[in-house]
């Protein structure tokens, strides 16, 4: 068990649209007024540690000094096998400064040629962070394979191009609630609510 989560206001320290909306639905159970860093203008600090953990506590850390509340951050990305895990930390950064996706899953397809070798993972970490600097961390991960062209126009970022195992339809065509549940944000965000979000 972690710390429990007794605060009435949260941010979510993303300005990540799709990523805001998504956590703000899985919060939607709880008696919290969800906020997003965009709300409240916060500034995006560089992302600098190597490690999704590193970049998700450097998130919470600063979006809590910016905003003076609890702070909950995510760092997640999509891992390629055949690509030694790239892109991985710099998932965003391979979109462009327009965080152009189409972009950036052509630049995947291209990196993998035709390398029958398509198994992929997403990671998510959460770290949600108290004003007075205690962090809780978690990690969530769901394995798939990569295909091409994209299908669907739901999710966002790789979803389109990522097939969930066991499944016959990519994060882009899935029904929104089946990707809620099954995503790699929903696997890390199951954790943090057993952790911090449970009845005494």
């Amino acid at each position: 068990m972690g710390r429990p989560f007794r605060e009435p206001r949260l941010v979510v320290a993303s300005h990540n649209t799709g990523k805001a909306v998504e956590i703000a639905e899985l919060l939607a159970a709880f008696p919290i007024e969800v906020l997003s860093a965009a709300d409240l203008d916060l500034p995006e600090p560089e992302e600098t540690e190597d490690t999704f953990v590193g970049n998700a506590e450097l998130k919470a850390r600063a979006a809590v000094a910016a905003s003076g509340l609890p702070c909950l951050a995510d760092d997640s990305g999509l891992s390629v096998a055949a690509l030694d895990g790239a892109p991985g930390l710099y998932s965003a950064r391979w979109a462009g400064p327009e965080r152009d996706f189409s972009l950036a899953m052509k630049t995947v397809q291209e990196q993998l040629g035709d390398n029958p070798d398509r198994r992929a993972h997403f990671v998510s970490v959460l770290s949600l962070g108290w004003p007075d600097g205690h962090l809780e961390t978690v990690e969530g991960h769901v394995w798939g394979t990569l295909v091409w062209p994209p299908r669907g126009q739901g999710g966002f970022g790789y979803d389109p191009m990522f097939l969930p195992d066991g499944h016959e339809q990519t994060f882009g065509e899935l029904d929104h609630a089946v990707k809620q549940r099954i995503s790699h944000r929903a696997v890390a965000f199951r954790k943090l609510i057993d952790a911090c979000f449970q009845a005494d």
